[in-house]
């Protein structure tokens, strides 16, 4: 065990590795060692950031936790902190059923675990992040909290109220990002399309994207998270005008089913979700979307099913994820829904659903068997170089598979003829 060492353990979403990184940062001024992930623990202090989205989310959280437990129990640990949407939404259980934690943090306030550890809070810090992701990209949060009041989500009930980071606070951090070599960059809150309604009093998205894509060295923006109702269309002409915002559009959609859609209080319909998915393709040439679904909402019929289905099918999304309901305690569906769909259908959905997105996958790679596309190159293996177009977002969309036939290295750009295509991944080599 090394003392002043800190290992950091991050759960969740994109949205809790920025926090993990921000503390980091703090303790590497600090005088400790950080590390994040490692394959194995021989620092004297773990922090777990939680996630406690949903029931599976907050299962591995808290199996995470006991672990670490046990682990601080046999000595291999000397302190143990916990932070993030789990510990925030339930503080006094997890304190109650984990006495081996030395202290719970929320989302928000752990910032006070430098002080209670002695350290102080180094304000000419608060925007700079020690990067867990490769130096060539990272994930720029630009709000924090919810306003929608979409039946199934617990995320408001952690986070509270939209809180959109000032314009020109975000471009000073991208523009220090950038001198460390950072050059492509995820947009992400929890809404996108609300961002500036609070401190501007209107949408600013589109302002914010323009003047982020004029800054020197971002090559690649892309876009996470958005909401189908109330969708700020100023922001496709500076996406299709733009050569370095990605012609890429995460917008979870969840249902097709206007019955189904109207049980989850999303504000939209099929038809008007229809049109909307219509204009954007039609003022963004290109553009890959990227889209999550929700299987076994309450009330959910085989009709709804079938229906969504359907919608998928001629749809057609680059592509789309998908989860299945859980009832999540304090959430509208949970107070006036009952959960009535038994697993078993709620998984066979699930399975016949992705079942088809990987049909619609494969057919759309096969497509671009031919084409040469830009890649960035994110890493090296044994046999061949893993990289990413600009429809690919990191860990979450398909690779390119790189044949060795030139010298490459991390972040490099270059010009990949596709040769050949899997379900999910293609297959490329250099041109030139």
């Amino acid at each position: 065990m090394r003392k002043n060492k800190i290992t950091f353990i991050t759960l969740g979403c994109s949205k809790n590795l920025v926090d993990s990184e921000l503390l980091m940062r703090q303790f590497a001024a600090g005088g400790y060692t950080v590390e994040h992930d490692p394959k194995r623990v021989n620092g004297d202090i773990v922090v777990i950031n939680t996630c406690g989205f949903i029931e599976s989310a907050k299962e591995e959280s808290i199996e995470t936790i006991l672990s670490f437990g046990q682990a601080k129990r046999q000595g291999r640990i000397r302190q143990l902190f916990v932070m993030g949407c789990l510990s925030e939404r339930y503080h006094d259980e997890l304190q109650d059923l984990i006495p081996e934690v030395d202290k719970f943090y929320g989302k928000f306030n752990y910032r006070q675990l430098l002080t209670d550890l002695g350290k102080p809070f180094h304000n000419e810090l608060a925007t700079e992040r020690l990067l867990t992701t490769p130096a060539h990209y990272t994930y720029l949060k630009i709000a924090e909290g919810c306003n929608r009041t979409c039946s199934y989500c617990s995320i408001p009930l952690i986070t509270g109220k939209y809180r959109s980071r000032p314009i020109e606070e975000i471009i000073r951090e991208v523009r220090q990002l950038t001198v460390k070599g950072v050059m492509e960059f995820q947009l992400i809150a929890q809404d996108l399309t609300w961002y500036g309604r609070d401190i501007y009093q209107k949408v600013t998205l589109a302002e914010l994207i323009a003047r982020l894509s004029d800054i020197s060295g971002v090559e690649w923006l892309r876009l996470h998270y958005a909401y189908p109702g109330q969708f700020p269309k100023d922001i496709l002409p500076v996406m299709a005008e733009r050569d370095n915002i990605c012609k890429y559009l995460d917008i979870a959609i969840q249902h097709s089913s206007d019955r189904i859609l109207k049980k989850m209080r999303r504000g939209i319909t099929k038809e008007e979700t229809v049109t909307l998915i219509g204009e954007i393709r039609e003022t963004v040439p290109g553009i890959h979307l990227r889209t999550t679904m929700l299987v076994g909402h309450p009330g959910e019929t085989e009709d709804d099913f079938a229906d969504l289905m359907q919608f998928v099918e001629e749809i057609r999304f680059e592509r789309l994820g998908a989860f299945i309901y859980s009832s999540e305690e304090g959430t509208y569906s949970a107070i006036h829904y009952k959960d009535e769909i038994d697993a078993v259908t709620k998984n066979r959905r699930l399975d016949t659903l992705m079942s088809l997105q990987e049909t619609i996958a494969s057919e759309i790679n096969t497509q671009k068997v031919g084409q040469t596309m830009k890649v960035i190159i994110d890493s090296e293996e044994q046999d061949f170089y893993i990289g990413r177009t600009e429809y690919d977002s990191p860990e979450v969309d398909p690779e390119i598979l790189i044949g060795k036939n030139s010298k490459l290295s991390a972040g490099q750009f270059c010009e990949v003829k596709i040769i050949g295509s899997r379900s999910f991944d293609l297959l490329g080599q250099i041109t030139g």
